[in-house]
């Protein structure tokens, strides 16, 4: 689609004539990289069979704009504008999972964190923050941008509130709607193990990673290789999660020739779309860095080993910082296999007290709090039907 074209939708300037159904209420998600795609797929559910609801995506131009995007969003069969477009018309809600673009929406803007915690876990070059969120995107001409920001747990809204006071009445403690996914998955763990191939007899290990230097990846490649050359099959399986902007950064090309070692030893490589959560939930135990997906991990009582470098890059008061306290550190120059066999054997010592605690104050209630306040804001009763906590997708033998 070209700079000057314009996608014949819901209040675009020559579209109605055209349309089956008028009169909806417009909902722009605003998606400027996977990782704020995969989230609003959670939250996108709760409103998009409302025959009352058009949905529309778009992705916001500009350098914080990530490769992929648009197709992407074109993969997922929802209807894509242009940004050109998306940002003159007029929206009844606009959905983020970032601040990048928000500020350029003409609508009522609600903003939800795309990891866990209200404070980053990762050192951000940003001075200008709020909160651990990045206070120039929030306040734009002397006016706070979003209509609502959601935070998981009570402690991250109070430390927002006591920051930043002019957002005080946009605050909203919704819990987390994909970690209470993960959650509604986890009495399932057979059905993930068997669809993913993994054998009762075998040990999954899941390795994680975030983007950043720091991060396992980034600044202990190395030990991916190392591991599938320790954990041989069939008595281990080992499955990787990479950050979706890493994909991103660096191409998917790259990223697969960077690990050909390791992809030839038998590990497999997790989409970035989706498939982390269902392998989660199928482990057995993980590695990983001060990325979301270790502190879900510890939240869901798994057992977990932490990449020793990354611990340069943890925020200090973050939930990552809280699991660096406690949980155990990996030792590169120890045997792996013997470390992951005692951490799945003596799962305890792995395992993290409290700190699904941390993650969210209202564990199972978020869709139901978020489909609430998205209808508040639309001015319109929510539907009838109950709301429902699905299970996350299963990671088939053929998903790469």
């Amino acid at each position: 689609m070209t700079g000057t074209s314009w996608a014949r939708v819901p209040g675009s300037r020559t579209a109605e004539r055209w349309l089956t159904r008028t009169g909806c209420r417009r909902v722009l998600a605003v998606v400027p990289h996977m990782t704020a795609g995969t989230r609003l797929t959670d939250v996108v559910p709760l409103l998009e069979a409302d025959t009352r609801v058009q949905i529309a995506f778009s992705t916001p131009d500009g350098p914080d704009t990530w490769p992929g995007v648009d197709e992407y969003l074109r993969r997922s069969g929802g209807l894509v504008l242009p940004w050109h477009q998306a940002a003159r018309m007029r929206f009844d809600l606009a959905l983020a999972s970032s601040h990048v673009g928000i500020d350029e929406v003409e609508a009522p803007v609600m903003v939800l964190p795309h990891g866990t915690g209200g404070v980053r876990s990762r050192v951000s070059p940003h001075g200008t923050e709020v909160a651990g969120q990045p206070r120039d995107l929030l306040v734009r001409d002397g006016r706070v941008v979003p209509a609502a920001m959601v935070f998981a747990h009570e402690d991250d809204a109070r430390r927002m509130c006591r920051v930043f006071p002019e957002a005080a009445s946009r605050v909203v403690v919704a819990g987390d709607v994909c970690y209470d996914r993960i959650r509604a998955s986890m009495p399932l763990r057979l059905r993930y193990r068997d669809a993913a191939g993994v054998e009762a007899h075998q040990k999954l290990v899941m390795v994680s990673s975030t983007w950043s230097p720091h991060s396992l990846f980034g600044g202990n490649l190395d030990l991916i290789a190392m591991l599938a050359a320790a954990l041989p099959a069939p008595e281990y399986r080992v499955m990787v999660a990479l950050h979706p902007l890493t994909w991103s950064a660096h191409g998917t090309r790259q990223v697969r020739a960077w690990l050909a070692d390791a992809l030839e030893a038998g590990i497999r490589l997790l989409p970035p779309e989706e498939g982390w959560r269902a392998a989660l939930v199928a482990s057995d135990c993980v590695i990983g860095d001060h990325g979301s997906v270790t502190q879900y991990a510890a939240g869901l009582g798994k057992p977990v080993l932490l990449n020793p470098g990354s611990v340069l890059d943890v925020r200090k008061g973050s939930l990552a910082d809280r699991l660096w306290k406690v949980a155990p550190v990996l030792d590169p120059a120890g045997s792996l296999r013997r470390q992951v066999d005692e951490l799945v054997a003596g799962g305890a010592r792995g395992r993290v007290p409290a700190i699904e605690k941390r993650i969210t104050s209202m564990p199972g209630e978020a869709a139901a709090r978020l489909r609430q306040e998205i209808y508040r804001i639309l001015g319109m009763p929510e539907p009838d039907r109950p709301v429902h906590v699905a299970p996350v997708p299963l990671l088939t033998r053929e998903s790469t």
